[in-house]
């Protein structure tokens, strides 16, 4: 398997080599029903790579890679319960959490589901209790996984929120805590900690400082507590009851964790109703991931482009650009799944990867990212390819015309990309313009953009919690497929783990309650600079 995957590879790179310089407009002329055979959709979610140079030879030659990779047995494992954590020994189950009615999912022997939906139950009589209370503000304290996914979900899905005003804290610095908490009422009040743990210091931090917040203010912590932990014991301590108390199997993981009891802040702020549409939405994308084949099949398509992209034209980077305001949050919530999933340099046997792994994401919502970085992207020196995202439409009908103009811009960029401007039409235009001579040479040339740049364009109705969980669940198995093909964990993170160390070790440092000695000279001097400068 091992020497066909590497044929594969290779397979592809000379079809790189062979087609790199090639005007991917040429491929629309040569074919006049590009965008239909370049595209899939899936419950009207419309995935078009047709705006990369991708052919049917290198398509042919990716799922050729993607079968050598043996994906399909992998993602039937997956969906099984079997153990494909192999360096934690776990399963990867986030899937369950949205099974609202599929076959018994075994992990050790036994059905987990069954647990999971009366759990899902717990948490839905749970938010319609508060959301009928005089909670008038919710406050999750997490970070990570337990804070981007359901700060992601909430601002996305704003328009259906009809609960109590949700807020966030995550970082362990006091203005975020101070911030968020300035303003509200501590008697009416509920704070959620979500920790697995309940030992992640930042969270555990924010959370003592929220519950002296509430007591000051004359709230009710043993109350108006909540948590999202699997540590009874722990729990217990911080004073939450039982029923208070939501916990998850260690096979979610942190980044997949939004569809569960991480999620309770989200099923408070828009419903018991509303949250279930949303695990339909990532449920049809998991049975559509487990049944379409080849080109239908969206998670596969969208991760072999990313492959062709990163590992073989060597793009380093990839933009996120939803052209959706409420979708603000998306890149950074992308950016945590691909990169601490699949941001690793060793292969799941433990040798060295062989080859580059998961991209640099980033991005933000157009039309601002059009006044802030895409400058870099039509005339920077470096290719990066972009994943525009964009509703037919919009949730404001009186606005409607402010919805076809974000529309017309998105497409505008992905065709600006393809097509850039060459250096006779940036003459023509400054010889419009009264230019002439080396002068209409010189402005000319700053107008010119390089074009055949590649994008993917992700279309849907309307962003709804039915859509919204599509989304989440595409790029889910995007980068479990992109993992696969490269033969790493995409669920584990011990890079993280280091850090966390490290900052264990120095807090009594910084407080100034052990020495500095022993530590390399910059951080001594660092440590130093802030002792002299604290007050």
């Amino acid at each position: 398997m091992t020497d066909t995957l590497n044929d594969q590879w290779q397979a592809l790179k000379t079809l790189h080599a062979t087609h790199k310089n090639r005007e991917m407009l040429s491929l629309f002329d040569s074919d006049t029903q590009r965008a239909a055979d370049f595209s899939a959709d899936s419950h009207d979610m419309l995935l078009d790579y047709s705006k990369t140079n991708i052919d049917s030879g290198i398509r042919d030659a990716l799922l050729a890679l993607a079968q050598a990779a043996d994906v399909t047995a992998k993602r039937d494992q997956m969906f099984a319960g079997a153990v494909i954590n192999e360096t934690e020994g776990r399963a990867v189950l986030h899937t369950a959490l949205r099974n609202l009615d599929g076959d018994p999912v075994l992990v050790d022997g036994m059905d987990v589901l069954p647990e999971v939906r009366a759990t899902l139950e717990r948490m839905g009589d749970y938010a319609d209790a508060v959301r009928v209370s005089d909670i008038t503000d919710v406050v999750n304290i997490g970070i990570g996984g337990s804070d981007l996914g359901p700060a992601m979900a909430v601002q996305a899905l704003s328009p259906y929120h009809d609960g109590p005003r949700v807020h966030f804290v995550s970082n362990v610095d006091g203005a975020d805590v101070s911030d968020t908490l300035r303003g509200l009422d501590a008697k009416t009040t509920l704070v959620i900690v979500a920790s697995k743990t309940f030992t992640t210091i930042e969270t555990m931090t924010n959370a003592r400082t929220a519950r002296a917040w509430m007591l000051d203010g004359g709230g009710d912590p043993n109350a108006q507590f909540a948590a999202l932990s699997t540590s009874d014991e722990k729990t217990a301590e911080f004073g939450i009851p039982p029923e208070r108390v939501f916990g998850f199997e260690d096979w979610v993981g942190g980044r997949y964790s939004v569809w569960g009891p991480i999620g309770l802040s989200l099923m408070i702020g828009i419903g018991r109703r509303a949250f279930y549409a949303f695990l339909r939405g990532a449920q049809a994308m998991d049975v559509h991931f487990c049944a379409a084949t080849g080109v239908e099949n969206l998670p596969l398509m969208h991760a072999l482009v990313g492959i062709w992209h990163n590992q073989i034209c060597g793009h380093g980077t990839r933009a996120v650009l939803p052209y959706d305001q409420r979708l603000g949050k998306l890149p950074a919530y992308f950016q945590q799944l691909e990169m601490e999933s699949n941001g690793k340099s060793v292969a799941m046997d433990g040798t060295a990867l062989g080859r580059h792994s998961g991209p640099v994401v980033w991005g933000a919502p157009g039309t601002n990212g059009q006044h802030a970085f895409y400058q870099l992207i039509h005339q920077g020196t470096r290719v990066i390819p972009c994943e525009f995202l964009i509703a037919a439409e919009g949730h404001e009908p009186d606005l409607a015309h402010h919805h076809q103009l974000l529309v017309a811009n998105c497409l505008a960029q992905s065709e600006a990309l393809m097509r850039g401007r060459s250096m006779d039409d940036a003459r023509s235009r400054m010889a419009d313009k009264g230019l002439s001579g080396a002068e209409l040479e010189r402005q000319a040339a700053h107008r010119v953009f390089a074009g055949n740049r590649p994008s993917v364009t992700i279309a849907y109705p309307k962003l709804d919690p039915f859509v919204l969980g599509q989304i989440i669940a595409l790029y889910e198995h995007r980068v479990f497929v992109e993992g696969v093909i490269l033969g790493l964990n995409s669920y584990d993170q011990w890079g993280v783990e280091l850090g966390k160390e490290l900052a264990t070790a120095l807090q009594p440092v910084v407080e100034g309650t052990e020495s500095v000695e022993g530590k390399d000279g910059s951080t001594q001097a660092l440590v130093g600079f802030v002792q002299r400068h604290r007050t």
